[in-house]
């Protein structure tokens, strides 16, 4: 079976790729082509790359051709520019939708978010659930998947907590009572999206994607402090100044160490989906544990936050 993956080079879409691959399956990957964290993916066995922002329902009826299931990962989790919420989570997921109706292709796998629902102030969330609710309208056997806090190589997780304890002595965590997250493998979340493309269980259904491990955010840091061999004084720090330091991030760093709807998320703790939704069946339950050896196994070269990550982008 081919298996077409938007946002196929992108921290999930990739190594769903390259799990695809060796378990047998021919993939599309579509993408804008500007995400270079696995540049190898482009030149991987078993697939075709097809440059596309979602944005021409053409364009990705000629990617979808020939493939039984359409794994939409692509997503964005800051606006910049023309690439806002409305235009890729919500526009975007509809255009795929009609792309994969008029392609053939009668499944269709997205990657939500947690705490994704409606009217609750963040654009973000509320453009993850717009995005839920056409596809469970759109006529297609369709299964959501909303994960929390995902790390593995090539995240956002290690790789900005990495850089920020290289850099500084002090870790500021998220409010002064801190709520509680569940670290989920990228490995345990690919396992389960490969699984949503034959197995009926998970057919018109959404489900919440949880590691098996609830820890602070705090505990996280310091886990990831020891993997580095560092050892950071940490402390509580009201939101407010987060959503501050978010916003200056935003604005003056090339790959910003926090964004807006980041400290959201954490503020909220990711530990129950929002809105309630199914749980796995017990035998595609997330196993790993965010231990030394899973997080070393992510961790990026080492380096200190400076340019071009503090160079300003706009």
């Amino acid at each position: 079976m081919k298996i077409a993956i938007t946002g196929g080079t992108g921290f999930v879409g990739a190594h769903l790729a390259v799990k695809l691959v060796h378990d047998g399956y021919d993939v599309a990957l579509i993408a804008r082509g500007q995400d270079q964290r696995n540049a190898k993916i482009l030149k991987l066995n078993h697939s075709q790359f097809f440059a596309s922002d979602l944005s021409s329902v053409d364009d990705l009826v000629g990617a979808f051709v020939g493939c039984g299931a359409i794994v939409h990962c692509a997503g964005i989790n800051r606006e910049i520019k023309t690439q806002t919420y409305e235009r890729v989570h919500v526009k975007g997921t509809r255009n795929v939708c009609e792309a994969a109706k008029r392609a053939g292709a009668n499944k269709i796998i997205l990657v939500s978010f947690l705490r994704a629902r409606p009217n609750c102030g963040s654009a973000y969330h509320e453009s993850k659930w717009a995005a839920e609710e056409i596809v469970r309208a759109s006529g297609l056997d369709y299964t959501i998947l909303k994960p929390g806090v995902v790390y593995g190589l090539g995240d956002h997780m290690l790789d900005h907590l990495s850089h920020a304890l290289r850099t500084f002595p002090v870790f500021a965590s998220i409010g002064m009572s801190e709520k509680s997250m569940r670290p989920l493998a990228i490995e345990d979340l690919v396992a389960v999206i490969e699984a949503a493309v034959t197995d009926p269980r998970l057919a018109n259904k959404t489900f919440s994607v949880l590691g098996p491990e609830e820890i602070t955010l705090r505990e996280a840091a310091r886990r990831v402090g020891e993997s580095i061999g560092k050892k950071p004084v940490t402390f509580g720090m009201p939101v407010a100044l987060h959503y501050v330091l978010a916003w200056l991030a935003e604005r003056t760093m090339k790959i910003p160490i926090t964004s807006v709807d980041q400290v959201r998320m954490l503020s909220e703790g990711m530990v129950e989906a929002l809105p309630p939704c199914d749980s796995l069946p017990p035998n595609l339950l997330p196993k790993l544990n965010f231990t030394i050896k899973q997080i070393q196994k992510g961790l990026p070269m080492s380096a200190v936050l400076g340019c071009p990550d503090g160079s300003c982008s706009l």
